[in-house]
């Protein structure tokens, strides 16, 4: 197995990640059918993102909470989404990589879904 040190990596970790989500039962239609995701916008965003969230590369440009609080709106978006978000996430990491950075990738990830989890469970109470 390969340390996660480059944009390339990020990109094949991001890629092995998506392939899961867009076959799960469980959060698959989110990105199928709600956001109906244009994957080739939506892809070199994501490898952005991980770039500046693991390497301090700041490549991404954009609010990921704001992007989600629309799909929120239409499908509640609820912790049992978010923990098959994190585990499909962890998979591909530890399926492709060790080291610092995949650990670090998994800590991230798991702020990130605890964060989010809780904004759109907030938004739909108001």
């Amino acid at each position: 197995m390969k340390k996660l040190e480059s944009r390339e990596d990020i990109e094949h970790l991001v890629n092995s990640f998506y392939a899961k989500v867009i076959k799960d039962e469980t959060i698959g239609f989110f990105f199928n059918d709600v956001a109906k995701v244009d994957w080739d916008r939506h892809l070199p965003k994501m490898y952005s993102f991980w770039e500046s969230i693991l390497f301090g590369e700041m490549s991404y440009k954009g609010n990921p909470m704001g992007v989600h609080f629309p799909i929120n709106e239409i499908q509640a978006m609820e912790q049992k989404h978010f923990d098959r978000w994190l585990e499909l996430w962890r998979t591909s990491i530890e399926e492709n990589f060790v080291g610092e950075n995949a650990e670090m990738a998994i800590y991230k990830s798991e702020n990130i879904a605890k964060l989010m989890a809780f904004k759109m469970d907030l938004a739909r109470r108001l």
